[in-house]
Order: structure tokens, then sequence, then C-alpha cells
């Protein structure tokens, strides 16, 4: 029970956003990256990079062990039972810093050294990409199925509010 401890401190956001999402079922990297894009986007992005970094960590840690070879030498992983221990210690543990990392925003913070073209270029682009997302995140937020999604969601919603509001904030002349 002490390596389960041990383990537990190291867990990483990453590592155990994809033994949430393996709570659904047995998947393989891809379908990890695919399914993390989908359910987390809007507000924690996985990159293949790390889930593939990630995977056989948690596999040599007893959380998830291999199962299915799939086509084209895809691996799926299925989480054990000690992986589902290591998640809810997780989910109850103390979640420390909660810091938003926007690459646009960093963009925006040095944006005075664009010319005002470019900076229009980075606002308007921006700000079509965002208003696009807002309809999806409504949709999401109609369509949540619990009530903690759809607080999620509803996060989402106001989340790229309030983008868009930085956004018509930012001089562009």
């Amino acid at each position: 029970m002490g390596w389960h401890r041990e383990v537990v401190r190291e867990l990483n956001a990453t590592s155990a956003a994809l033994l949430g999402l393996l709570h659904t079922g047995p998947m393989t990297g891809g379908q990890l990256v695919a399914a993390a894009g989908e359910r987390f986007g809007s507000f924690f992005s996985v990159t293949r990079s790390q889930v593939y970094r990630e995977l056989p960590v948690l596999a040599e840690a007893g959380l998830l062990r291999l199962g299915k070879k799939g086509a084209r030498s895809s691996q799926q992983y299925v989480l054990t039972a000690a992986g589902k221990r290591a998640f809810k210690s997780w989910l109850n543990s103390p979640w420390g810093a909660d810091n938003l990392r926007s690459p646009l925003i960093l963009r925006l913070m040095h944006a005075g050294q664009l010319t005002a073209k470019q900076r229009a270029n980075l606002v308007n682009s921006a700000r079509a990409d965002y208003l696009d997302h807002l309809d999806e995140a409504r949709a999401d937020a109609k369509a949540a199925g619990n009530p903690y999604a759809k607080a999620v969601a509803e996060f989402t919603v106001a989340h790229r509010r309030a983008v868009l509001k930085l956004l018509d904030a930012i001089p562009t002349d």
C-alpha cells in the first residue's frame, strides 16, 4: 500500500486526465488524445506527446494494464483497480495552483510590440475563432448530461465571452 501513496503523490494532472478518461473503457493512445480534446479541450490541453509519455509510466506503476493490440500496432490501455484508486485519491487531494495557460493571452500581453496591422490580424483571427467556439460551447452546455459537465460547459461559455471582451479591449490602431 505504501507504493500506492507514493504514486498518487506523483500523479500529475495529465496522468489524472488519462485515468479519468479510461473509466469509460479501454482506449489506445490516439483515442485518448481525441477524447481529451473533445472532453477537456476548452479548459485543459493534453498533447499527443504528453499522452504517449504518460501511458508507459502509468502502466509501469500498475495503474493501467495493456489491453488488446489494434490496427497498425496500436495498443489499448485498460484502467486497473489500482488506477481507479489512484484517480479517486487524486480527485480528493489538494489541487495546488490553478493556472490558466493561454498562448493567446500571452500574445495579447505583448501585442504592443506588433504593428497595428499585425495586432488587428491577431485580434480579428482570435475573435473569429472564439465566436465559432462560443456557439459550440453553448450547445455543449445545453446538451450536458450531468450537473458537473453542465457546470464546466457553462464555465467554458463564460470563459469564451471573457476572452471576447478582452479582445474588444485591445487597441488595434
